[in-house]
């Protein structure tokens, strides 16, 4: 009996680059218009082909964030967030996406090049309730970048990247919260921080609130990893706290 012969399927891969930022007191996650077919003008994350059979992964999301909206890479710690593989998530052909994600502070403004019309920061906010529409599944590749980035908040230092060299508690808080998107109780977030372990140190003079009211200054700390977690609560506040430790 004849056997058929076999051949491989024909996969394509991408790269799709998930960076966030704070800008203002908002999570913004950086997207570019695309310039070319499918989804022609509209919305999606940074991302492409391989270039070819030599170009490894990483190498190839550096280049697509250098080339779709003008950032340095090399500034920027990327890490592996996932792996997209339905059979009709793009329109041309079986293409699987392996998707980074960076979360940085202080990030310029993008300037769009190659395939891409523009390039802008966009409130996460907006993506994850559908106000902004997505092309492909970005939106889905957004949503657990954004959950791994919330995470992070809960197991590492990186809060304090997104503060001043010396801050207070509510500065601190707040970073948490945009990164959250929930409101914090503040005596009880007062109280999670002292307990972590080289997280923050105490720093220099009081400083001046709005309120007239003087805040203790802080540090970062030499801790990387939080012991304990600063984990999210359950719910959030709905009545502001006191805020006099702050």
């Amino acid at each position: 009996m004849e056997v058929d012969e076999w051949h491989a399927p024909r996969v394509l891969l991408t790269v799709d680059l998930v960076i966030l930022t704070l800008r203002g007191s908002r999570l913004h996650v950086l997207l570019v218009r695309r310039g070319i077919e499918p989804y022609q003008g509209e919305m999606a994350l940074p991302g492409g082909f391989l270039r070819d059979a030599e170009e490894g992964i990483a190498e190839a999301a550096h280049r697509e964030l250098a080339e779709e909206a003008g950032l340095d890479a090399a500034s920027l710690h990327l890490e592996r967030s996932g792996v997209y593989d339905d059979p009709g998530r793009d329109p041309r052909d079986r293409v699987i996406s392996v998707a980074y994600l960076a979360i940085a502070p202080r990030l310029p403004e993008p300037v769009a090049g190659t395939d891409a019309a523009g390039a802008c920061w966009t409130p996460v906010d907006d993506v994850l309730t559908g106000h902004v529409k997505l092309a492909f599944d970005h939106r889905q590749i957004v949503e657990d970048g954004v959950e791994r980035a919330r995470a992070k908040l809960e197991c590492s230092s990186l809060a304090t990247a997104f503060c001043g060299e010396t801050f207070t508690i509510s500065d601190l808080q707040q970073v948490y919260e945009a990164v959250w998107g929930i409101r914090l109780d503040p005596r009880n977030f007062y109280r999670k921080v002292q307990q972590v372990q080289d997280f923050i140190i105490a720093a220099g003079p009081l400083r001046k609130t709005e309120h007239g009211r003087p805040a203790r200054l802080f540090r970062a700390g030499p801790g990387r990893a939080l012991h304990p977690s600063m984990l999210r609560p359950a719910a959030p506040v709905t009545e502001e706290g006191d805020d006099d430790e702050r």
